[in-house]
């Protein structure tokens, strides 16, 4: 996801100069980062099975990965302050890099821990990636249209996180019907370690396309000099109301602002909850023991499956079709997940011009509520019905980060900077709550049970919207 930045940096480039070379750079870091982050969703079931896992132990996938945000935060802006940004996206990208390389010993060895070695470094690479790329988007051009530049990245970002699921589920769970039966007919310590092969060919490609990336950063895109970032007041102590009057206040740290404290709570169980409704979407379809797709899913299935199955030819498979006469399918499964994240790229498009018009606010009371109805909805329902109900708060989620971040800061004055880091690293809920949900389907009484924890999450988020955001 895009990193908000609280105020605009300066640069020292006319205007006039062109920024179509380091925009379109820009806008492919963050097609990236969602790429990377959502293939974890069909990666989590596929390890599972490859490592013969629990529910809890594969969501180990996402706590390696998000993690990464909270250990690096920090030294990520130190290496900035010892690099220069440019430079540190070139090393963000390399670090990626050998994070991607590490899943090749991985999948000769079904070694689990070192699968969560290389998504470790995977999310530390991000992480400076995030730190260092965000600033320079409100910067490559005239202000007057750098909205226009962060919603062109964000959509950018929420493509790829839609599409990746999609090309992972094809690579990891297509391949041709009789592929299938050979491996099915293998004994399984056999049949695992073929399996495990699969994951090979994406992240190579993904190491070959980041170190190429970062060969263009560092010979081809010049990125626009950082002077200053302009405080955001210059009286000491002073903060702001909700209606903009200066107040003074004698507060010595943004933890000291109740309504902060409780937005970086809303920033944590939000990412938490995308990150494990996305994550466990496969599981819980296995769970629903689908044995009739209805039409709709299949012609979806279907028309999907012809705008991606000849990727597969990049990574050595033949074209097949995915089979939907099989019911739900881990396949099937990952265009449902696909799916989730493409209704979060619509949200965000017609979000755009909804925020413009109505109150910010009260359209997250909106989605917030809708999310609690959904998912208390689909623990309710059986079958395919519980699915797309949770497939339906992808389009929910996507105007909550745009929404409570800026809200979370209202009023913080001097400590905006501080308020807004402790936020950013609250992204850390993504590696805390999918593994909660996985213990609770371990021990407490299977999948279902487990989504009663995105259900509470979303009740915080509608208690945020409602009140937690209030300035005290």
């Amino acid at each position: 996801m895009a990193i908000p930045t609280s105020s605009s940096p300066v640069t020292t480039e006319a205007t006039s100069r062109s920024y179509a070379l380091p925009m379109v750079a820009m806008t492919s870091l963050f097609f990236l980062f969602g790429a990377v982050t959502n293939f974890n969703d069909v990666l989590m079931p596929y390890l599972k099975d490859v490592c013969q896992l629990t529910d809890l132990q594969s969501s180990a996938v996402q706590s390696a990965f998000f993690g990464a945000y909270f250990l690096m935060s920090l030294p990520a802006g130190y290496l900035l302050k010892k690099l220069g940004y440019q430079r540190g996206i070139v090393v963000g990208l390399l670090i990626m890099a050998v994070g991607a390389l590490l899943f090749i010993p991985a999948a000769n060895s079904r070694a689990f821990a070192m699968f969560l070695l290389g998504l470790g470094v995977l999310g530390a690479g991000v992480t400076l990636l995030q730190v260092a790329a965000n600033p320079y988007v409100s910067v490559l051009g005239p202000a007057r249209s750098a909205a226009a530049r962060v919603s062109i990245v964000g959509v950018a970002n929420n493509f790829g996180g839609a599409l990746s699921p999609l090309v992972g589920g094809l690579v990891l769970f297509g391949g041709s019907v009789a592929l299938k039966a050979r491996l099915a007919s293998l004994p399984l310590a056999q049949r695992l370690s073929e399996e495990s092969q699969l994951v090979k060919a994406p992240y190579l490609g993904l190491a070959a396309f980041l170190v190429v990336l970062a060969g263009v950063f560092f010979f081809f895109v010049k990125l626009p000099e950082i002077e200053g970032i302009p405080a955001e007041d210059d009286v000491r102590g002073a903060e702001w109301s909700e209606e903009g009057q200066l107040v003074v206040s004698r507060r010595q740290s943004a933890l000291q602002f109740p309504h902060l404290v409780l937005g970086i709570a809303a920033i944590f169980v939000y990412v938490g909850v995308e990150v494990g409704l996305g994550s466990f979407l496969i599981r819980y379809g296995e769970a629903q023991g689908i044995q009739q797709l209805s039409a709709f899913t299949q012609n979806l299935v279907r028309g999907l499956n012809v705008a991606t199955n000849y990727v597969g030819v990049l990574f050595g498979q033949s074209p097949a079709p995915i089979d939907t006469t099989a019911g739900f399918t881990k396949a099937v499964g990952a265009v449902l997940v696909s799916s989730y994240w493409f209704g979060s790229l619509v949200g965000r498009v017609v979000g755009i011009p909804l925020l413009l018009r109505f109150h910010n606010r009260a359209l997250l009371v909106a989605v917030c509520a809708a999310g609690v109805v959904l998912v208390g909805a689909s623990i309710l329902s059986q079958g395919e019905t519980a699915l797309w109900l949770i497939v339906l708060c992808g389009l929910m989620n996507s105007i909550m980060w745009p929404v409570i971040f800026p809200l979370a800061i209202t009023g913080l004055g001097r400590f905006t900077k501080q308020g807004s880091s402790y936020l950013v690293m609250a992204i850390v809920g993504g590696a805390i709550i999918p593994p909660l949900m996985g213990w609770l389907a371990t021990h407490g009484g299977g999948l279902r049970v487990a989504f009663s924890i995105p259900l509470l999450c979303y009740a915080y988020l509608l208690y945020y919207s409602l009140s937690g955001y209030r300035v005290r």
